[in-house]
This record gives structure tokens, C-alpha cells and sequence, in this order.
């Protein structure tokens, strides 16, 4: 029967046995004649008439339905696009609308290919998704003639997938994480299919080839499913493809060995029939996989369908161009085909003909609506259509967050903020069991975030011992893919989590920047909700890597923060354990931010009880009255400590101070919020002059001990009145080895000996009383630095009382 299996796949061989050809595992069909003549027909109308808009869109400005001969005029001063993915982008499109209209299957397209953004329009368009969201592309000769003339222009839009595309949550600028993405999107949606289209070349990324393992974090109890589509065409923008010069052997030993079913679909003239029987199998196996693991009975070890795409690049493109350049099945289609359309008479006849052979007028009514038997293919509940799934603009659920002063720790106890914290994400997993999970690259227990295990597991269904377990930490030991999966958890309305060494975090830089960019997108987008934000934990820090060395010892992905808009950019350096609780559970409710939180994982002085934390985290900063003489009135110098360890070492520099120069006024001030330093106007919460002032003062010299680079600092900085002749900044500054930790800061410039230093020399400036005296004390201070220097060389350590909270009575 039409629509029906005319064969059940062939069961996968017993992984023991040796297989006479390693392609009895690949998944083999009868489909000629699978579907009806009438579905048949609508598919590839619907084909012709997406590819027909999606070139239009890549070439023409007016005369969009080719009503007449194309003149240069007709043809966009411009031509931008890539048409090369854009014919198999539809070809799946159009057949996942067939299977959601047919079975009510709940799927969100995920397209890697993101530059191939004429197909998915062209196909918004006809569905009228483009309308639902954007008035001025209603489905009629008006929105098509708005669609192709405005499409890469300005006003109009872009040449990639972006957050203004209906149905999206990846763009796929950078290439290689559309896979992850997925899976973090399938994550706590039982119901969702997540079909991921993968290109042949962004199957070369190092992010792609470690995503193929996602499946193995997914529990088919709890979770959705992942269907990745491999589009393999052949080529990229002028070379061939990896797996392209891939026969069937080959692919099929790879994906077997990743532990996939393939089934390899490339009879290109009788594509329909072959990838409709391919999807209705695929959904099947993966109702089978689910359908076990729901009944208590789960598959173990399930193979989840993969469907390896075989068309020819540019599909349906002229086969040369009229130089005899060979078009569709080569590089030269993989942009612009005739690129000279708008000068070349030639050019342009091959153009008009092209564009022809797809019979507009066979394809669109009068009015410019797509004809009946195209629409038949849509599904009939808008949100059912791809372009319309609410997980993918309006699904954010705020997460619960328990009150954090519960978790809160004595004030001059020492206690490690990541232990603390950990405390604390046990009661958010708790109240949240569907809502959030923690993404870490491997890294769970040394970042002392182990006490979450106590409430949850590692959700590693490839391991006997976490199986089928819902553990809401993903552990693997791939920062590519934990950024990947956070994004789509995240772009689907839950809140994650990424805790990770601070070195490694530059891993995902770019992943981070490019999600950045869709949310700005995403934040001009009327009717585009807001998510939670991505959040980052990043600790085991280069103040305390000084065991591993000095590859470990790397702040800079503070810097790619600060980079962002002022909008998304959120930096925090809690300075103990509880400003780190108080951080913590900010970060979880915020949404659309990228939170940076910077602490660590070994005990450390906890200086403010619960509620100084909170009025200190609030405002984010404020003068440690403690640690300042006469509570920090009329100083001759302030110090300034941004970050935990760096922050230790001014207070015990203050405390140094006071039996080493007694006439010295110092005001301590911590900082927790960075982007406070911001000048006045350049960020949400950059203070003002008059409230800059109240903590810095007006005309005091200013020393940071600064966390990160102090190059970051000074870019913050920049722009304040009068401000960078009296200010020294020390951070961060690429000295490092395997050393001790106090070693770690006085290679730095950080330790309390260069902050007292720093300290005389300011306060000289202004205090005759301190300047009669100062050579004679900073050269003591520099030898006592020396001194200690030395004792950690013979000995190995730091001396006992290293990190003794100071004292100040």
C-alpha cells in the first residue's frame, strides 16, 4: 500500500560475528512506488516551486515570476547566496512536512547548513510561516514579489539562517555544531524528533565528528530523539568533500562503528520514493527505541537511525554554464551559479532558462499563491509546521530557584566556593528535574562540584552503571560539544549549566560568539520570547593551576565576554562563598546573557555572612570596612582586589600595611560585578561619576589587583575623567610554571608584596608622612618578597601561615 513499509529493514548483523561486507549493516528498503501519485506529485511540486523561489531570491529584483524575458535590469546589483545546498535542504523539507502531516509527529528542523537560508524561506513562504511572523511576506504575488527582491539586500534578509528565520535555533555561521545543538534540544522533550541536516563539509569539523556520540547522553526514557540527515553533495566551496570521495563501504563502516543504523539514500531518480520510505522507517526505529525504554524494557546499547543523503551539489541548477563550466554535481554551483547574470547577455539566457525549467506559471496562481496541490503537503495545525514549533521562539520555562542563604557559610570559616555551590545546584536539580542541567567537558568532581552526584547522575547511556538513570549531568570530555548541547538546551526554554576550567574555555570562543550574535538577532525579533541565559562556571583557576602548569594558566576568556554587546555581557569574580551562592542563583534566573562567573574550588576566606553578601553582590562592589583604616575615610590610596585569590592578597597587603606603615590610609574596595568599571554609559550597569567616585574617589591614586589581563581592565577603564594617570592595574600577565600558589602570584605581580608596594608608592604621593619612609619600606617589602621566593624553592611549599586570614585588630 502507498504510504506503508513494503519491507521491513533487514536486522543488523550480531556485532561478534564478521560479516562477509560490512554493508549487511546498512539498512536496506524496497521503496519503488512507496508513495501515492498524488503525494508523489505534491513533493515535487512543492520542490520545484521552493528551489524555484530560493534562485530567485540568489538573482532577481523584479519580474519575479519571470512573466517576460529577464533584462539586466531585472537582476540585483548584488548577487548573494548559496545555492548549492539550498535543492537538498528543500528535498528534506519537503518530505518531513509529508511524514508531520501524515503521522502528527512532533519534529524542529536543525539545518547546519545555514547559508543555505533561500531554501528554508522559500519553503516558510509556501507554508506560510513567513507570514505568521512577518506581515510583509503574506502568501501571495505581494509577499513572493517582497520575499525574492528583498532577499540579501538591506531591509531584507541575510544571506545565512538567523534568529529573524522562523523555525530556527541555529544558525550555522561557524560550522560544525548543528549536531550538538540538536541533541541539546531533544534533551526533556519526550516528544520531539529533532531532524539535524548535516552538510558533507561541516562533517570535517572537529565539533561534528565528537557530536556523533551525542546520542550516547540521550535517554530514550526521557528525552526526544535526534534523526541526522547527511547531506553529501560532493563538495565545498572549491574542493572536494571527505565524505564525498566516500563509497558505501566506507560511510557505512564509519557510522556503524559510531553505533548508528545507516541507510543510505541516493537514487536520484527515484529520490521521493527513497527518502520517504527512509523517514517513515526512521521514525519508526526510533518509536521502537523510545517505546522500550517507556515500557521499563529499554534496548540496550539501541542503534538510532542516521540517513546519509547522496544528491548531486546544486541539484536542478543547468548542468554548464556557457563556457561549458560544469554547474549542478560541482563546486560551481556551490555559491552564485552565473555569477555574471547582471552583465553577461549569455549569463542571463541561461539564467531565464534555468528559472523557467522549474514552470513558475504551472507552480503559483495568478495571484501568486502556490497552487492546491503544493499546499496539500502542509500540515493543517500551524503548529505542527516546522516554521512554527513553539520550542523553537516560545518555549522558555523560568527556572525555580531556592533561596540561597540557606547554603550559606560562616563568615571567617574557609570554604571553597565551587563545594559550596555544588551544594547548592543539588536543591536546583531537585526542584527542577526537567528543567536544567549541568553541561561539564569531564571536569565535574576536580572543579568540587561533586556534591550534585548526591541527588543526580551522569547521564551516559553507553556506561551499564548510569544507564537509564535521567541523570541531569551530560559529562564529556568535549568543550565543542557541552557548548553545542547548552545552546540547543538552552534556545529551547530550559537552563544549563557550563563549568569548566578556565584555561579551556577558550575552546568554545567562537561557538560562544556566534550564539552572542543570534541572540542579539533574537532580542530585535518581535516575537521571538526571551530564553535563559548561558551560563559559565569558570574555575580551577590559573591562581590555584600551579600544579599542572603553566598550559592551565589562561584567563582570557574574560576578554572574549567583555567583547560582547553591553547588552549580553555579564562578568562576575565573587570574591568568597557566599557571594558566590548569591551570583549563582542570579545567573540562573537571568535570561538572554551570556553569564561569565569566575571563582574557585579551593578553601578560601569567607569575608561577608549572607546578608553582606547579598547588599555586596547587589551593588557590585563595595569598601571592605574591615580591612580599611577608620573604615576607609579620607584614604591616601585605594586598593582595589577583583577576583578571589588576587582579592586574599590586597586584604593581607592591607593588613601588612598597618604594622609596616602605620600613617598609610587605605581604603579596600572588592569588586564582583566587572562590568560596573564600564564608563559611565556603555553598559546596564556601569556606574556613574558620582557613584564611581563614592567607592574610588575623586583624586586618590587607585591600584586593581586584578584576576585576568590587565589590558581588559584598562579597556573598561578607558574613557573615565581624569582617571588612568592615577590608577595601576596588575593582573594576569603570562608568568607561570609548575610552582606553588603563592609563587603563582608573586610571578604576577599580584602578591600582597606588589600591592603593599603599590600601595606606599600612591599613597607617597599624597601623604608627606608616608613618602619620608618609602624607599626604606617598599625595598624591605621587595626583599621580604625575595625572601619568601626563596624558602618556597628550597622547600617546596609556601610558608605555613600563607593564607591565615589576616587579622585587624
Amino acid at each position: 500500500m502507498p504510504g506503508q513499509l513494503l519491507t521491513q529493514p533487514n536486522p543488523p548483523p550480531d556485532p561478534s560475528s564478521v560479516p562477509e561486507s560490512v554493508l549487511e549493516y546498512a539498512v536496506q528498503l524496497k521503496y519503488a512506488g512507496f508513495l501515492s501519485e498524488e503525494d508523489l506529485l505534491s513533493i515535487q511540486m512543492f520542490r520545484r516551486a521552493a528551489n524555484y523561489i530560493a534562485a530567485a531570491m540568489i538573482f532577481l529584483k523584479d519580474n519575479v515570476l519571470v512573466e517576460r524575458d529577464l533584462n539586466f535590469d531585472d537582476i540585483k546589483p548584488r548577487l548573494l547566496g548559496h545555492w548549492g545546498t539550498c535543492p537538498g535542504l528543500v528535498l528534506v523539507y519537503a518530505h518531513l512536512n509529508k511524514i508531520i502531516r501524515d503521522t502528527g509527529v512532533e519534529v524542529l528542523y536543525v539545518v547546519g547548513p545555514g547559508h543555505g537560508a533561500p531554501g528554508i524561506l522559500s519553503c516558510l513562504w509556501l507554508e506560510d510561516s513567513l507570514h505568521a511572523f512577518c506581515p510583509k511576506y503574506p502568501r501571495n504575488y505581494e509577499g513572493l514579489r517582497n520575499l525574492i527582491s528583498t532577499f540579501s539586500v538591506p531591509g531584507g534578509f541575510p544571506s545565512h539562517i538567523n534568529a529573524q528565520t522562523p523555525g530556527a535555533i541555529h544558525e550555522g555561521g561557524e560550522l560544525g555544531y548543528a549536531l550538538s545543538v540538536a541533541f541539546g534540544a531533544a534533551m526533556d522533550n519526550p516528544d520531539l524528533i529533532v531532524a539535524c541536516v548535516v552538510g558533507d563539509g561541516e562533517a570535517e569539523t572537529g565539533p561534528t565528528a565528537t557530536a556523533w556520540h551525542g546520542f550516547k547522553y540521550i535517554d530514550p526514557a526521557e528525552s526526544g530523539a535526534v534523526l541526522p540527515i547527511v547531506h553529501i553533495n560532493g563538495f565545498k566551496i572549491s574542493e572536494r568533500t571527505i565524505y564525498g570521495t566516500m563509497d558505501d563501504r566506507e560511510l557505512v563502516a564509519l557510522f556503524v562503528g559510531y553505533g548508528y543504523q545507516p541507510r543510505i539514500v541516493d537514487d536520484i531518480q527515484d529520490i521521493d520514493n527513497d527518502l520517504a520510505a527512509s523517514l517513515s522507517w526512521a521514525i519508526t526505529e526510533i518509536h521502537k527505541i523510545q517505546n522500550a525504554a517507556r515500557s521499563g524494557n529499554p534496548i540496550i546499547k539501541p542503534r538510532w537511525p542516521v540517513i546519509l543523503l547522496r544528491t548531486p551539489k546544486g541539484l536542478s541548477a543547468p548542468q554548464r554554464d556557457p563556457d561549458g563550466e560544469i554547474i549542478e554535481g560541482s563546486f560551481h554551483s556551490h555559491q552564485v551559479p552565473l555569477p555574471k547574470a547582471k552583465t553577461d547577455e549569455k549569463q542571463l539566457e541561461f539564467l531565464q532558462a534555468w528559472l523557467k525549467s522549474y514552470g513558475p506559471q504551472e507552480l503559483f496562481h495568478e495571484n501568486g499563491a502556490p497552487v492546491e496541490i503544493i499546499r496539500r503537503l502542509i500540515p493543517a495545525l500551524d503548529e505542527k509546521k516546522l516554521g512554527q514549533k513553539r520550542e523553537a521562539y516560545k518555549a522558555y520555562t523560568p527556572l525555580d530557584a531556592p533561596k540561597w542563604k540557606p547554603f550559606a557559610v560562616e563568615k571567617g570559616s574557609q570554604e571553597s566556593c565551587m563545594k559550596t555551590v555544588g551544594l547548592y545546584l543539588r536543591e536546583v536539580i531537585a526542584t527542577n528535574p526537567k528543567t536544567f542541567r549541568i553541561f561539564s567537558p569531564d571536569e565535574l568532581v576536580s572543579n568540587k562540584l561533586d556534591a550534585v552526584l548526591e541527588g543526580t547522575g551522569r547521564n551516559f547511556q553507553w556506561d551499564t552503571l548510569s544507564r537509564s538513570q535521567g541523570g541531569r549531568v551530560i559529562e564529556i570530555l568535549s568543550e565543542h560539544t557541552c557548548q553545542g548541547m547548552l545552546q540547543g538546551y538552552t534556545l529551547t526554554g530550559r537552563t544549563g549549566l557550563f563549568p569548566s576550567y578556565e584555561a579551556f574555555l577558550g575552546i568554545i570562543h567562537t561557538m560562544m560568539v556566534q550564539y552572542s550574535k543570534f541572540m542579539k538577532m533574537a532580542q530585535e525579533t518581535i516575537w521571538r520570547q526571551p530564553c535563559g541565559s548561558l551560563n559559565y562556571i569558570e574555575t580551577s583557576t590559573w591562581t590555584r593551576q600551579e600544579h599542572n602548569g603553566f598550559s592551565h594558566q589562561n584567563p582570557s576568556f574574560i576578554g572574549v565576554v567583555l567583547n560582547l554587546k553591553p547588552n549580553a555581557a555579564r562578568v562576575y569574580l565573587p570574591p568568597d562563598a557566599n557571594c558566590m551562592l548569591s551570583t549563582v542563583k542570579h545567573c540562573l534566573r537571568a535570561k538572554n546573557y551570556v553569564n561569565l562567573i569566575v571563582g574557585s574550588k579551593q578553601p578560601t576566606a569567607v569575608w561577608l555572612d549572607a546578608e553582606e553578601a547579598d547588599k555586596h553582590c547587589i551593588a557590585g562592589a563595595s569598601v571592605w570596612k574591615f580591612a580599611s583604616v577608620d573604615e576607609g575615610i579620607n584614604p591616601d590610596v585605594v586598593l582595589v582586589g577583583i577576583g578571589t585569590e588576587v582579592t586574599f592578597e590586597v586584604i593581607a597587603a592591607a593588613s601588612l600595611l598597618r604594622k609596616r606603615c602605620s600613617h598609610l590610609r587605605v581604603r579596600v574596595v572588592n569588586v564582583t560585578d566587572l562590568m560596573i568599571l564600564s564608563r559611565t554609559g556603555s553598559h546596564p550597569h556601569a556606574l556613574d561619576e558620582e557613584q564611581f567616585n563614592m567607592l574610588f574617589t575623586k583624586d586618590r591614586p587607585i591600584h586593581f589587583n586584578y584576576h585576568g589581563y590587565p589590558i581588559e581592565l584598562q579597556g573598561l577603564l578607558f574613557g573615565r575623567p581624569g582617571l588612568m594617570e592615577r590608577c595601576t592595574i596588575e593582573g594576569y600577565k603570562e608568568e607561570g610554571t609548575t610552582t606553588s600558589p603563592l609563587d603563582m602570584l608573586l610571578c604576577n605581580n599580584v602578591s600582597r608584596y606588589h600591592v603593599a608596594i603599590a600601595a606606599i608608592r600612591g599613597g607617597s604621593q599624597v601623604n608627606p608622612r608616608v613618602a619620608v619612609n618609602a624607599h626604606l619600606e617598599i625595598s624591605a617589602l621587595r626583599h621580604e618578597a625575595r625572601k619568601v621566593q626563596a624558602y618556597i624553592y628550597e622547600h617546596g611549599t609556601d610558608p605555613e601561615d600563607t593564607y591565615v586570614t589576616p587579622p585587624f585588630d
